[in-house]
């Protein structure tokens, strides 16, 4: 007969540490999910080395100031990608 595991309410696994995270990252993790994180990062080191990881690549993401197409030239390079696209179907 299997065990059933009982969700913790306060104890969270790495996983879903991780997926919380990634949340906070772009501040859509709640008051509570931050305060389990936080709990599980004194204590769990796969999940400081996880944090730390993604500190540092928001950090040279934010620094790196990549700037994108507009949608002007977006749709230029896409017009010109379906026209060779007929050119090499002919």
């Amino acid at each position: 007969m299997k065990e059933l595991k009982k969700k913790s309410y306060l104890f969270i696994s790495c996983d879903e540490a991780q997926h919380i995270c990634d949340k906070a990252q772009y501040n859509e993790a709640s008051s509570w999910e931050k305060f389990k994180l936080r709990l599980r990062y004194f204590w769990c080191r796969i999940t400081k080395k996880y944090v730390n990881q993604n500190i540092k690549l928001t950090q040279a993401i934010d620094a790196s100031k990549v700037t994108c197409l507009n949608t002007e030239e977006k749709q230029f390079l896409e017009q010109n990608l379906q026209q060779e696209l007929k050119k090499q179907q002919e």
